[in-house]
């Protein structure tokens, strides 16, 4: 229990004291662009309605979620192939340094020719800026595998399936979660940008259209909403990382207390 307090404490202290300093340095602000952080705590709940929270929100998360699983599902697939085979990686590889060069939101009109400008496009701007974070990890953790362990598994005749079940996923694991973290705020960002273009909702369109308007202190409410969101969103991910990892987190561990 104490330790489970230590860290929290660890966890919150720097958001409080920049919370502290924020409310300080802002509280007598006659700026109309850095309004109090009082006033903008005041008009969170008259902005985020439950009708905006139904109407903004949930499509966005919505578009991210799709985005993302997208993202991992093809970059660990393509990944885990390409980390497999010399040959395969030796002609990707010049391609894929190509493709992760160009930026995701110079794609977004481009993408818009293809998918349209409707919840597909979106998620297609999003996954291709995901992708390449999972995909790149989960190749050179694919390539890492240990050789004595893909050796021991061929001599116990794993092979196919099994052995990627069994020998090359669980070592590339951590790696492969790695990729996933850099993949999520890089989602958050693009869900962003992506709905900045020929959108009707979404927390980009609504922050852009608060600032169009000049409605300031519902704009920063917005900000601090996407800072909210992917503070929870990180949260929700270090649980399923524990949860996928646990063996490897139970080794760290013991490392730590044998020293």
């Amino acid at each position: 229990m104490r330790r489970l307090l230590l860290r929290l404490v660890f966890v919150l202290a720097l958001p409080v004291v920049l919370v502290a300093v924020w409310w300080v340095s802002s509280a007598g602000s006659e700026d109309v662009y850095w309004p109090p952080l009082r006033t903008i705590l005041e008009t969170f709940p008259d902005v985020w309605t439950g009708e905006r929270w139904r109407g903004d929100v949930l499509p966005s998360v919505l578009r991210l979620t799709a985005g993302y699983a997208l993202a991992a599902v093809v970059g660990v697939a393509l990944g885990t192939l390409i980390g497999s085979y010399r040959r395969v990686r030796a002609v990707c590889e010049p391609v894929l340094e190509f493709l992760r060069a160009v930026p995701p939101p110079v794609l977004v009109p481009v993408i818009m020719l293809f998918a349209g400008i409707g919840d597909t496009m979106k998620i297609v701007v999003i996954a291709s800026g995901c992708v390449w974070p999972v995909l790149l990890n989960t190749v050179e953790g694919v390539r890492a595998v240990d050789a004595v362990m893909t050796e021991t598994a061929r001599s116990y005749g794993i092979t196919g399936a099994a052995r990627l079940k069994d020998v090359v996923l669980p070592s590339a694991g951590p790696q492969i979660f790695a990729g996933l973290r850099q993949a999520l705020s890089i989602g958050i960002i693009l869900m962003v940008i992506s709905e900045m273009f020929a959108a009707s909702n979404g927390l980009g369109f609504t922050i852009v259209q608060f600032q169009r308007s000049f409605a300031i202190p519902d704009m920063w409410t917005g900000i601090l909403l996407l800072g909210l969101l992917g503070f929870v969103l990180s949260v929700l991910f270090q649980l399923v990382e524990r949860w996928a990892l646990g063996w490897y987190h139970g080794l760290r561990a013991a490392a730590r207390r044998s020293r």
